[in-house]
C-alpha cells in the first residue's frame, strides 16, 4: 500500500469533454478509439480522422500530449499508449480513461510505465466487473494508490524503461519489414492467389489436407488448466504468422484423451475460426507438441501437394485475409468460419517444386525473424522486470 495513502486522481489535472458536432462541424477531425491502439507496441498507430458531423457519441474527450490513455474495457489486454504532440487535439473515445499527469509533480513517461506493469494491470484485472465484458471504471483507475519518488528520480526511471521500449520497437520493426519482405516475394512468384493471373491448379482445402478440424475446452474453463501437461492451443497463441506462447494452457492426459481427434502435429497450419481474432493464421512449433487445440482454433493439415509454409503464407496474403475475414463476418450471431466453409475454400495449388523454391527463402528469413522475435520477447520480459523492480520500490 502507498505510504501516503494518496490516489492517482492527486496528481492529475482535468480533461476538456467536447461534443465534436459542435467544436469541429463540418471540419475533420482525429478520432482515437481502441482499434487505434497497437497493443504490442502501445502506441497511438492508426487512428481514424472523420468529419465533426459524423462524430461517434462516444467520441468526447479532448486530448493533449502527454496524456496517457487507459482502456477501461478488459483491463487484461494492456490496451494503453501515451499521446505525442502530432494528438494534440485529437479526440478520444470515452472507452478511455485519459490521465493528464499535472508535469509539477507527475511525469508522463513515469505514469505510461506504471499504469501498464504487470502489478497495475493484476489490480485493475481484480476490480474489473462483468463477467463477459470485464471492465473498470475511470474512478476505480483514478483511484489506485501510489507513493511518487521525486519528480527527478521519476524521470531517471521512466528514461530507462523509455530505453528498453525503444530498442524492443526496433526489433519489432525489423520483424515487420521481413514478413513484409517475404509477402511481396510470395505475390512476386505466384501472383493474386485469388485472381491467378499465372494459372496454378485450384483445389478446395478438403481435397488437399488430410485434417480439418477443431477441438473443445474441457469442462471448467480455465479452472480446469493445469501447470504441466499437454499444450492446449487456443486462439490467443495464434498469431498472424507466429505462435505466442505467452499464456498457453495445459491439459492432463485423461483431458488429452478426450481431444483425441485433434492431436497436433509439428507444422500443421492452425487458424482461428471464430471471434474477433477469426482468420488469423500460424504454423505449430516443433517443440509445441504434444498439443491438442480448442474449439476456436481448426487443423489444417496439407497433403504432399502442398507444403505447409506455403499454405500459410497463402492464408496471410491480403486478398486471401480480406476473404476469409468477409466469410467469419457472414455468421448469424458471431464471427466465424465452420468446417464446411473450410472444407470449400478453394487455393492456388503450384507445382511443389515451385513451392519449395519459395520455402527455401522463407525459411531463411524465418529464422533471422524467429532469431528477433525472442531478442524482442526477452527485451520486453526486462522492460517488465525493470518497471515491477522500481514500482515495487517506490511503494515499499
Amino acid at each position: 500500500m502507498s505510504k501516503n495513502n494518496r490516489q492517482l486522481a492527486d496528481y492529475l489535472l482535468s480533461v476538456r469533454n467536447v461534443n465534436p458536432a459542435i467544436e469541429f462541424k463540418n471540419a475533420d477531425f482525429t478520432y482515437v478509439d481502441i482499434s487505434a491502439v497497437d497493443r504490442e507496441c502501445r502506441q497511438i498507430s492508426n487512428p481514424q480522422v472523420i468529419a465533426g458531423k459524423a462524430a461517434p457519441s462516444r467520441a468526447r474527450q479532448m486530448l493533449a500530449e502527454d496524456d496517457v490513455i487507459v482502456s477501461t474495457v478488459r483491463p487484461n489486454l494492456n490496451t494503453v499508449a501515451k499521446a505525442s504532440k502530432v494528438h494534440r487535439g485529437a479526440i478520444a473515445s470515452t472507452g478511455f480513461c485519459v490521465l493528464r499527469p499535472d508535469p509539477e509533480s507527475l511525469d508522463a513517461s513515469y505514469l505510461f510505465h506504471w499504469i501498464s506493469s504487470e502489478s497495475t494491470v493484476s489490480r485493475l484485472v481484480s476490480l474489473a466487473t462483468g463477467a463477459t465484458y470485464p471492465a473498470v471504471s475511470d474512478k476505480t483507475i483514478k483511484s489506485q494508490l501510489l507513493d511518487l519518488p521525486p519528480l527527478s528520480e521519476q524521470k531517471r526511471i521512466a528514461a530507462i524503461l523509455d530505453k528498453a521500449d525503444s530498442v524492443r520497437r526496433k526489433r519489432q520493426e525489423a520483424i515487420r519489414l521481413a514478413d513484409d519482405f517475404i509477402r511481396a516475394l510470395f505475390i512476386e512468384m505466384f501472383g493474386d492467389p485469388l485472381t491467378n493471373p499465372k494459372g496454378w491448379d485450384i483445389d478446395c482445402l478438403s481435397e488437399i489436407c488430410t485434417k480439418i478440424g477443431s477441438g473443445a475446452t474441457p469442462k471448467g474453463g480455465d479452472a480446469a488448466y493445469k501447470v504441466d501437461g499437454i499444450a492446449l492451443i487456443r486462439s490467443m497463441n495464434v498469431r498472424d504468422g507466429h505462435f505466442l506462447w505467452k499464456d498457453l494452457a495445459r491439459i492432463d492426459d485423461a483431458q488429452a484423451g478426450r481431444l483425441s481427434n485433434v492431436i497436433v502435429q509439428a507444422d500443421d497450419v492452425l487458424i482461428n475460426i471464430t471471434g474477433a481474432s477469426v482468420a488469423r493464421v500460424c504454423r505449430a512449433p516443433v517443440n509445441v507438441v504434444p498439443a491438442r487445440v480448442n474449439q476456436h482454433v481448426s487443423i489444417l493439415r496439407p497433403t504432399s501437394k502442398l507444403l505447409p509454409a506455403f499454405l500459410e503464407q497463402l492464408l496471410l496474403t491480403s486478398a486471401v485475409k480480406s476473404k476469409l475475414l468477409n466469410i467469419g463476418e457472414a455468421g448469424a450471431t458471431r464471427q466465424a468460419i465452420t468446417k464446411a466453409e473450410l472444407d470449400g475454400f478453394k487455393i492456388i495449388v503450384p507445382p511443389i517444386e515451385v513451392q519449395t523454391a519459395f520455402c527455401l527463402v522463407q525459411s531463411k528469413i524465418s529464422d533471422l525473424v524467429a532469431s528477433a522475435s525472442v531478442s524482442a520477447e526477452a527485451l520486453e520480459n526486462l522492460r517488465a522486470s525493470l518497471g515491477n523492480q522500481f514500482f515495487e520500490l517506490t511503494e515499499q
